[in-house]
């Protein structure tokens, strides 16, 4: 996983190693926290968090099954 980005947009892009993907991360800070939402980025291939505005972006192959 790997962070871009200023301020306050951000955008994360992820690999199949971080599915099932869901915001916050674990390595959001404990004051960053918000509800956990599951987001399906395979699908798409970028999907934007509706509480934080996160948008992360799939890079790779999609996984078996998608």
């Amino acid at each position: 996983m790997s962070i871009h980005g200023a301020d306050t947009a951000r955008s994360v892009e992820v690999d199949a190693t971080d599915l099932p993907l869901h915001c916050p991360t674990p390595a959001a800070p404990l004051w960053a926290r918000h509800p956990r939402v599951f987001l399906d980025v395979v699908r798409a291939g970028e999907i934007k968090c509706p509480y934080c505005g996160t948008t992360f972006i799939y890079k790779g192959p999609a996984p078996k099954g998608h």
